[in-house]
Protein backbone atom coordinates (compact mmCIF):
# COMPACT_ATOMS: atom_id res chain seq x y z
CA UNK A 1 0.00 0.00 0.00
CA UNK A 2 1.12 3.91 -0.76
CA UNK A 3 -0.75 4.80 2.61
CA UNK A 4 -1.49 1.99 4.79
CA UNK A 5 -2.81 3.84 7.88
CA UNK A 6 -5.14 5.97 5.53
CA UNK A 7 -6.24 2.59 3.13
CA UNK A 8 -7.01 0.60 6.30
CA UNK A 9 -9.09 3.01 8.74
CA UNK A 10 -11.64 1.26 10.75
CA UNK A 11 -15.13 2.19 8.99
CA UNK A 12 -16.05 4.69 12.14
CA UNK A 13 -13.10 6.26 11.26
CA UNK A 14 -13.56 6.42 7.73
CA UNK A 15 -17.13 8.27 8.10
CA UNK A 16 -15.62 10.55 11.33
CA UNK A 17 -13.20 11.73 8.54
CA UNK A 18 -15.68 11.86 6.08
CA UNK A 19 -17.85 14.43 8.19
CA UNK A 20 -14.74 15.99 8.65
CA UNK A 21 -14.06 16.84 5.03
CA UNK A 22 -17.54 17.75 4.26
CA UNK A 23 -17.45 20.69 6.77
CA UNK A 24 -14.06 21.72 5.54
CA UNK A 25 -15.74 21.67 1.82
CA UNK A 26 -19.12 23.89 2.99
CA UNK A 27 -15.89 26.42 4.44
CA UNK A 28 -14.26 26.64 1.32
CA UNK A 29 -17.71 26.83 -1.08
CA UNK A 30 -18.44 29.75 1.37
CA UNK A 31 -15.76 31.55 0.14
CA UNK A 32 -17.65 32.07 -3.26
CA UNK A 33 -20.98 33.81 -2.41
CA UNK A 34 -22.35 32.38 -5.70
CA UNK A 35 -21.37 28.91 -5.07
CA UNK A 36 -22.91 29.22 -1.62
CA UNK A 37 -26.13 31.02 -2.71
CA UNK A 38 -26.60 27.32 -4.24
CA UNK A 39 -26.19 25.71 -1.61
CA UNK A 40 -29.24 27.52 0.34
CA UNK A 41 -26.35 29.10 2.29
CA UNK A 42 -25.64 26.36 4.26
CA UNK A 43 -23.20 26.36 7.24
CA UNK A 44 -20.71 23.54 8.43
CA UNK A 45 -22.54 23.17 11.77
CA UNK A 46 -25.67 22.64 9.98
CA UNK A 47 -23.82 19.29 8.77
CA UNK A 48 -24.16 16.79 12.45
CA UNK A 49 -24.22 13.91 10.41
CA UNK A 50 -23.32 12.15 7.11
CA UNK A 51 -27.24 12.07 6.43
CA UNK A 52 -27.51 15.45 6.64
CA UNK A 53 -25.43 15.85 3.62
CA UNK A 54 -28.50 14.82 1.73
CA UNK A 55 -30.21 18.45 2.38
CA UNK A 56 -28.19 19.91 -0.50
CA UNK A 57 -29.10 20.35 -4.31
CA UNK A 58 -27.12 18.35 -6.60
CA UNK A 59 -24.48 20.14 -8.97
CA UNK A 60 -24.83 19.57 -12.45
CA UNK A 61 -22.35 19.61 -15.24
CA UNK A 62 -24.71 22.43 -17.22
CA UNK A 63 -24.44 24.45 -14.42
CA UNK A 64 -20.05 23.90 -14.27
CA UNK A 65 -20.42 24.71 -17.73
CA UNK A 66 -22.46 27.91 -16.77
CA UNK A 67 -19.81 28.39 -14.47
CA UNK A 68 -17.17 28.53 -17.15
CA UNK A 69 -14.26 29.99 -16.50
CA UNK A 70 -14.24 30.80 -12.57
CA UNK A 71 -17.54 31.05 -11.44
CA UNK A 72 -17.40 28.20 -8.95
CA UNK A 73 -13.84 28.41 -8.03
CA UNK A 74 -13.15 28.32 -4.26
CA UNK A 75 -9.54 30.20 -4.11
CA UNK A 76 -8.08 33.63 -5.30
CA UNK A 77 -6.84 33.95 -9.23
CA UNK A 78 -3.41 33.71 -7.37
CA UNK A 79 -3.72 30.49 -5.46
CA UNK A 80 -4.06 28.93 -9.22
CA UNK A 81 -1.22 26.82 -10.66
CA UNK A 82 -2.72 24.59 -13.27
CA UNK A 83 -6.07 24.39 -14.98
CA UNK A 84 -7.63 21.32 -16.67
CA UNK A 85 -10.81 20.94 -18.87
CA UNK A 86 -13.19 18.65 -20.02
CA UNK A 87 -13.73 17.44 -23.58
CA UNK A 88 -16.92 18.25 -23.74
CA UNK A 89 -18.81 18.68 -27.23
CA UNK A 90 -21.31 20.90 -26.50
CA UNK A 91 -21.89 24.29 -24.59
CA UNK A 92 -18.68 25.44 -22.75
CA UNK A 93 -16.37 22.94 -21.61
CA UNK A 94 -15.71 22.57 -17.42
CA UNK A 95 -12.46 24.24 -16.59
CA UNK A 96 -10.78 23.16 -13.21
CA UNK A 97 -8.41 25.04 -11.62
CA UNK A 98 -5.75 23.02 -9.17
CA UNK A 99 -3.81 24.61 -6.26
CA UNK A 100 -0.96 23.32 -5.25
CA UNK A 101 -2.59 21.33 -3.02
CA UNK A 102 -4.73 19.77 -5.64
CA UNK A 103 -1.77 18.55 -7.99
CA UNK A 104 -0.51 16.42 -4.39
CA UNK A 105 -4.05 15.34 -3.76
CA UNK A 106 -4.01 14.11 -7.53
CA UNK A 107 -0.50 12.65 -6.80
CA UNK A 108 -1.78 10.93 -3.53
CA UNK A 109 -4.82 8.83 -4.51
CA UNK A 110 -2.87 7.97 -8.47
CA UNK A 111 0.33 6.81 -5.87
CA UNK A 112 -2.35 4.19 -4.03
CA UNK A 113 -3.72 3.34 -7.20
CA UNK A 114 -0.51 2.41 -8.86
CA UNK A 115 0.15 0.26 -5.62
CA UNK A 116 -3.56 -1.40 -5.55
CA UNK A 117 -2.50 -2.52 -8.77
CA UNK A 118 0.79 -4.00 -8.08
CA UNK A 119 3.38 -1.23 -9.12
CA UNK A 120 5.96 -0.68 -7.66
CA UNK A 121 9.35 1.78 -7.85
CA UNK A 122 10.69 -1.09 -9.82
CA UNK A 123 8.25 -0.47 -12.42
CA UNK A 124 9.04 1.29 -16.12
CA UNK A 125 5.64 2.87 -16.76
CA UNK A 126 4.57 3.92 -19.79
CA UNK A 127 2.15 6.47 -19.79
CA UNK A 128 0.26 6.66 -23.64
CA UNK A 129 -3.18 9.18 -22.53
CA UNK A 130 -2.13 12.91 -23.87
CA UNK A 131 -0.55 15.84 -21.92
CA UNK A 132 -2.40 18.42 -22.58
CA UNK A 133 -5.67 20.00 -21.03
CA UNK A 134 -7.20 16.91 -20.62
CA UNK A 135 -5.82 15.00 -17.08
CA UNK A 136 -4.93 11.60 -18.03
CA UNK A 137 -1.68 11.63 -18.94
CA UNK A 138 -0.43 13.92 -16.11
CA UNK A 139 -2.43 12.11 -13.61
CA UNK A 140 -0.68 9.08 -14.49
CA UNK A 141 2.95 10.68 -14.45
CA UNK A 142 2.30 12.12 -11.18
CA UNK A 143 1.23 9.23 -9.53
CA UNK A 144 4.25 7.19 -11.19
CA UNK A 145 6.30 9.84 -9.61
CA UNK A 146 5.02 9.65 -5.96
CA UNK A 147 5.91 5.98 -6.10
CA UNK A 148 9.59 6.47 -7.60
CA UNK A 149 8.77 4.43 -10.47
CA UNK A 150 10.24 5.32 -13.75
CA UNK A 151 7.79 7.16 -16.55
CA UNK A 152 7.77 7.03 -20.33
CA UNK A 153 5.60 10.15 -20.58
CA UNK A 154 5.34 9.65 -24.67
CA UNK A 155 1.37 10.92 -24.41
CA UNK A 156 -1.11 9.84 -27.04
CA UNK A 157 -0.82 8.49 -30.55
CA UNK A 158 2.57 7.26 -32.25
CA UNK A 159 1.50 3.22 -31.89
CA UNK A 160 4.07 1.59 -33.44
CA UNK A 161 6.53 3.51 -31.89
CA UNK A 162 4.63 3.30 -28.47
CA UNK A 163 5.86 -0.57 -29.20
CA UNK A 164 9.11 0.39 -30.07
CA UNK A 165 9.47 1.61 -26.79
CA UNK A 166 7.87 -1.06 -25.29
CA UNK A 167 10.23 -3.41 -26.17
CA UNK A 168 13.33 -1.29 -25.66
CA UNK A 169 12.59 0.17 -22.73
CA UNK A 170 11.31 -3.06 -21.29
CA UNK A 171 7.76 -0.99 -19.90
CA UNK A 172 6.63 -3.10 -17.41
CA UNK A 173 3.24 -0.88 -16.91
CA UNK A 174 1.04 0.16 -19.72
CA UNK A 175 -1.54 3.31 -18.67
CA UNK A 176 -4.25 4.03 -21.07
CA UNK A 177 -7.46 5.20 -21.46
CA UNK A 178 -9.77 1.58 -21.96
CA UNK A 179 -9.78 1.08 -25.94
CA UNK A 180 -6.27 2.22 -26.99
CA UNK A 181 -5.03 -1.64 -26.07
CA UNK A 182 -7.25 -2.17 -28.79
CA UNK A 183 -5.26 -0.23 -31.17
CA UNK A 184 -1.89 -1.42 -30.15
CA UNK A 185 -2.82 -4.80 -30.90
CA UNK A 186 -3.98 -3.69 -34.37
CA UNK A 187 -0.63 -1.88 -35.18
CA UNK A 188 1.02 -5.18 -33.81
CA UNK A 189 -0.86 -7.40 -36.18
CA UNK A 190 -0.65 -4.89 -38.98
CA UNK A 191 3.50 -4.61 -38.81
CA UNK A 192 4.00 -8.01 -37.85
CA UNK A 193 5.31 -6.89 -34.68
CA UNK A 194 5.72 -9.48 -32.03
CA UNK A 195 3.91 -9.18 -28.74
CA UNK A 196 6.01 -11.80 -26.70
CA UNK A 197 9.18 -9.34 -27.15
CA UNK A 198 7.36 -7.56 -24.93
CA UNK A 199 8.04 -6.90 -20.62
CA UNK A 200 4.96 -5.46 -19.58
CA UNK A 201 2.59 -7.50 -16.73
CA UNK A 202 0.17 -4.48 -15.23
CA UNK A 203 -2.27 -2.33 -17.21
CA UNK A 204 -4.38 0.31 -15.91
CA UNK A 205 -6.76 2.13 -18.15
CA UNK A 206 -9.87 4.11 -17.80
CA UNK A 207 -11.56 7.19 -19.44
CA UNK A 208 -14.51 5.19 -21.01
CA UNK A 209 -16.63 2.39 -19.66
CA UNK A 210 -15.52 -1.14 -20.94
CA UNK A 211 -16.52 -4.78 -20.46
CA UNK A 212 -15.81 -8.29 -18.85
CA UNK A 213 -15.36 -8.92 -22.16
CA UNK A 214 -13.46 -7.05 -23.62
CA UNK A 215 -10.91 -6.93 -20.35
CA UNK A 216 -10.54 -10.65 -21.15
CA UNK A 217 -9.50 -10.01 -24.37
CA UNK A 218 -6.66 -8.10 -23.73
CA UNK A 219 -5.79 -9.69 -21.03
CA UNK A 220 -5.22 -12.58 -22.93
CA UNK A 221 -3.80 -10.80 -25.88
CA UNK A 222 -0.90 -8.72 -24.15
CA UNK A 223 -0.33 -11.62 -21.33
CA UNK A 224 -1.20 -9.14 -18.19
CA UNK A 225 -3.40 -8.12 -15.78
CA UNK A 226 -5.77 -4.82 -16.22
CA UNK A 227 -6.93 -2.94 -13.55
CA UNK A 228 -10.18 -0.60 -13.73
CA UNK A 229 -9.56 3.34 -13.04
CA UNK A 230 -12.04 5.67 -12.59
CA UNK A 231 -11.76 9.56 -12.15
CA UNK A 232 -12.73 12.19 -14.20
CA UNK A 233 -12.02 16.38 -14.82
CA UNK A 234 -14.67 17.28 -12.43
CA UNK A 235 -13.30 15.37 -9.75
CA UNK A 236 -9.92 16.28 -10.33
CA UNK A 237 -8.37 13.40 -12.72
CA UNK A 238 -8.01 9.69 -12.61
CA UNK A 239 -7.31 8.28 -9.00
CA UNK A 240 -10.83 8.49 -7.26
CA UNK A 241 -10.71 4.65 -6.98
CA UNK A 242 -9.43 1.54 -9.16
CA UNK A 243 -9.96 -2.24 -8.53
CA UNK A 244 -8.03 -4.11 -6.65
CA UNK A 245 -5.93 -7.82 -7.23
CA UNK A 246 -8.80 -9.15 -5.58
CA UNK A 247 -11.48 -8.12 -8.22
CA UNK A 248 -14.03 -7.30 -5.54
CA UNK A 249 -15.21 -4.16 -6.99
CA UNK A 250 -13.42 -0.39 -7.38
CA UNK A 251 -11.83 0.84 -4.35
CA UNK A 252 -13.24 4.78 -3.79
CA UNK A 253 -10.47 6.74 -1.61
CA UNK A 254 -12.99 7.67 0.99
CA UNK A 255 -10.87 10.37 2.86
CA UNK A 256 -11.06 12.04 -0.40
CA UNK A 257 -14.25 11.53 -2.24
CA UNK A 258 -17.72 11.00 -0.78
CA UNK A 259 -19.82 9.18 -2.93
CA UNK A 260 -23.63 8.41 -3.54
CA UNK A 261 -25.57 6.04 -5.65
CA UNK A 262 -28.82 7.31 -6.15
CA UNK A 263 -32.47 7.03 -8.28
CA UNK A 264 -31.85 8.37 -11.53
CA UNK A 265 -35.78 10.04 -11.23
CA UNK A 266 -36.14 10.47 -7.90
CA UNK A 267 -32.69 11.45 -6.68
CA UNK A 268 -33.13 9.04 -3.39
CA UNK A 269 -30.52 6.83 -2.29
CA UNK A 270 -30.82 3.36 -3.73
CA UNK A 271 -30.30 0.58 -1.15
CA UNK A 272 -26.25 -0.84 -1.74
CA UNK A 273 -26.49 -3.21 -4.15
CA UNK A 274 -28.94 -1.66 -6.17
CA UNK A 275 -27.30 0.35 -9.50
CA UNK A 276 -28.01 4.18 -9.93
CA UNK A 277 -26.41 6.95 -10.78
CA UNK A 278 -22.95 8.08 -9.02
CA UNK A 279 -22.76 11.26 -6.86
CA UNK A 280 -19.67 12.27 -6.20
CA UNK A 281 -18.38 15.33 -3.27
CA UNK A 282 -14.72 16.26 -3.00
CA UNK A 283 -13.56 16.05 0.29
CA UNK A 284 -9.88 17.48 -0.28
CA UNK A 285 -10.14 19.70 -2.91
CA UNK A 286 -9.63 22.96 -2.99
CA UNK A 287 -9.72 24.74 -6.43
CA UNK A 288 -13.19 23.56 -7.26
CA UNK A 289 -14.72 21.19 -4.41
CA UNK A 290 -17.70 19.34 -5.69
CA UNK A 291 -21.15 19.16 -3.97
CA UNK A 292 -23.62 16.31 -4.40
CA UNK A 293 -22.35 16.26 -8.23
CA UNK A 294 -24.02 14.17 -10.85
CA UNK A 295 -21.26 12.13 -12.90
CA UNK A 296 -23.87 10.35 -15.21
CA UNK A 297 -22.16 7.30 -14.50
CA UNK A 298 -24.24 3.95 -13.91
CA UNK A 299 -22.88 1.79 -10.85
CA UNK A 300 -23.74 0.19 -7.27
CA UNK A 301 -22.37 -0.11 -4.54
CA UNK A 302 -21.41 -3.48 -3.69
CA UNK A 303 -19.48 -3.65 -0.03
CA UNK A 304 -18.34 -1.34 2.63
CA UNK A 305 -16.83 -4.43 4.69
CA UNK A 306 -12.62 -5.10 4.58
CA UNK A 307 -11.33 -6.29 1.34
CA UNK A 308 -9.49 -9.58 1.00
CA UNK A 309 -6.26 -6.89 -0.33
CA UNK A 310 -6.85 -5.38 3.37
CA UNK A 311 -8.19 -1.93 2.29
CA UNK A 312 -11.67 -1.14 3.75
CA UNK A 313 -12.52 1.62 1.65
CA UNK A 314 -16.04 1.09 0.20
CA UNK A 315 -16.11 -0.99 -4.05
CA UNK A 316 -18.40 -0.01 -6.49
CA UNK A 317 -19.18 -2.03 -9.24
CA UNK A 318 -17.33 -1.31 -12.67
CA UNK A 319 -19.19 1.36 -14.67
CA UNK A 320 -21.70 0.22 -16.66
CA UNK A 321 -22.21 2.98 -18.46
CA UNK A 322 -23.27 6.81 -18.40
CA UNK A 323 -26.92 8.30 -18.50
CA UNK A 324 -25.89 10.13 -21.49
CA UNK A 325 -24.66 7.02 -23.74
CA UNK A 326 -27.96 5.54 -23.09
CA UNK A 327 -29.55 4.73 -26.74
CA UNK A 328 -33.59 4.70 -27.39
CA UNK A 329 -34.47 2.72 -30.46
CA UNK A 330 -38.26 2.37 -31.38
CA UNK A 331 -38.56 2.38 -27.85
CA UNK A 332 -36.08 0.10 -26.01
CA UNK A 333 -33.49 1.85 -23.92
CA UNK A 334 -29.67 0.30 -24.21
CA UNK A 335 -25.70 0.88 -23.26
CA UNK A 336 -23.49 0.34 -26.45
CA UNK A 337 -21.21 -2.02 -23.50
CA UNK A 338 -24.30 -4.09 -23.08
CA UNK A 339 -24.14 -4.89 -27.09
CA UNK A 340 -19.37 -5.31 -27.03
CA UNK A 341 -20.03 -7.56 -24.29
CA UNK A 342 -22.81 -9.58 -26.72
CA UNK A 343 -21.01 -9.02 -29.55
CA UNK A 344 -17.58 -10.14 -27.94
CA UNK A 345 -18.89 -13.49 -26.80
CA UNK A 346 -18.53 -15.06 -30.25
CA UNK A 347 -15.38 -16.20 -31.56
CA UNK A 348 -13.87 -14.65 -34.99
CA UNK A 349 -15.99 -11.00 -33.85
CA UNK A 350 -13.94 -8.51 -33.37
CA UNK A 351 -13.68 -5.82 -30.86
CA UNK A 352 -15.01 -2.88 -33.06
CA UNK A 353 -17.97 -2.49 -34.08
CA UNK A 354 -20.64 0.92 -34.33
CA UNK A 355 -24.36 1.35 -34.21
CA UNK A 356 -25.63 3.39 -36.77
CA UNK A 357 -29.22 4.63 -36.28
CA UNK A 358 -30.90 6.19 -39.33
CA UNK A 359 -34.41 7.52 -40.39
CA UNK A 360 -36.16 4.86 -42.65
CA UNK A 361 -38.77 5.38 -44.68
CA UNK A 362 -42.18 4.34 -41.85
CA UNK A 363 -39.53 4.51 -38.91
CA UNK A 364 -36.17 4.18 -37.81
CA UNK A 365 -33.60 2.01 -38.91
CA UNK A 366 -30.80 0.78 -36.69
CA UNK A 367 -27.61 -1.38 -38.59
CA UNK A 368 -25.27 -2.69 -36.55
CA UNK A 369 -21.43 -2.84 -38.15
CA UNK A 370 -18.76 -5.22 -36.74
CA UNK A 371 -15.48 -6.22 -38.08
CA UNK A 372 -15.03 -9.72 -38.05
CA UNK A 373 -12.15 -12.19 -38.60
CA UNK A 374 -11.85 -14.30 -42.36
CA UNK A 375 -13.41 -17.50 -42.36
CA UNK A 376 -16.24 -16.62 -39.52
CA UNK A 377 -18.58 -19.16 -39.22
CA UNK A 378 -21.85 -18.00 -41.37
CA UNK A 379 -24.36 -19.09 -38.58
CA UNK A 380 -22.99 -16.79 -36.18
CA UNK A 381 -25.16 -13.87 -37.77
CA UNK A 382 -27.89 -15.59 -36.72
CA UNK A 383 -27.17 -16.56 -33.13
CA UNK A 384 -26.02 -12.75 -32.43
CA UNK A 385 -29.49 -11.74 -33.65
CA UNK A 386 -31.28 -14.28 -31.93
CA UNK A 387 -29.35 -12.72 -28.84
CA UNK A 388 -29.45 -9.02 -29.37
CA UNK A 389 -33.70 -9.84 -29.62
CA UNK A 390 -33.87 -11.91 -26.76
CA UNK A 391 -31.56 -10.15 -24.24
CA UNK A 392 -31.96 -6.60 -25.59
CA UNK A 393 -35.05 -6.79 -27.27
CA UNK A 394 -33.36 -5.17 -30.70
CA UNK A 395 -33.38 -6.09 -34.27
CA UNK A 396 -30.50 -4.61 -36.14
CA UNK A 397 -29.44 -5.27 -39.21
CA UNK A 398 -25.73 -6.59 -39.02
CA UNK A 399 -23.08 -5.62 -41.59
CA UNK A 400 -20.07 -7.57 -41.47
CA UNK A 401 -17.04 -5.69 -42.29
CA UNK A 402 -13.38 -6.44 -42.80
CA UNK A 403 -10.51 -6.04 -39.75
CA UNK A 404 -9.77 -2.17 -39.93
CA UNK A 405 -12.55 -1.02 -42.01
CA UNK A 406 -14.63 0.97 -39.44
CA UNK A 407 -12.55 4.08 -39.03
CA UNK A 408 -10.59 4.57 -35.94
CA UNK A 409 -9.79 7.91 -33.76
CA UNK A 410 -7.58 9.38 -31.08
CA UNK A 411 -8.60 9.16 -27.82
CA UNK A 412 -12.05 7.63 -26.76
CA UNK A 413 -13.83 5.10 -29.23
CA UNK A 414 -17.20 6.25 -31.15
CA UNK A 415 -19.62 3.54 -31.01
CA UNK A 416 -22.88 5.52 -31.90
CA UNK A 417 -23.37 6.90 -34.76
CA UNK A 418 -26.91 8.47 -34.46
CA UNK A 419 -28.20 10.18 -37.99
CA UNK A 420 -32.09 10.11 -37.21
CA UNK A 421 -33.44 13.41 -37.71
CA UNK A 422 -34.34 15.24 -34.15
Amino acid sequence: MHNPEAETLERKLIEQRQLEGLRRTLARVRTNPAYHARLGGVTPEEIGALEDWRRLPFLTKEALRDAYPYGLACVPREAFRRVHMSSGTTGNPILNPYTAGDIAQWAEVMARCYRAAGVTAQDIIQVTPSFGLFTGGFGFHYGAEAIGAMVIPIGGGRTLLQLRLMRDLKSTVLAAIATYPLRLLEVAREERFDLRSLALRVGIFGSEPWSDELRARIEQALGIETFDLIGMTETGGPGMGIDCRARAGIHVWEDHYYVEVIDLRSGAPVPDGSEGELVVTTLTREGLPLVRYRTHDLTRVLDREPCACGRTHLRLDRLRGRTDDMVIYRGVNFYPRQVEALLLGHAGVGHEYQILLETAEGGERMTLLVEVEPGLDPAAGERIRRELRDLLGLSPEIRWMKPGEIPRREGKAVRVLDHRRA
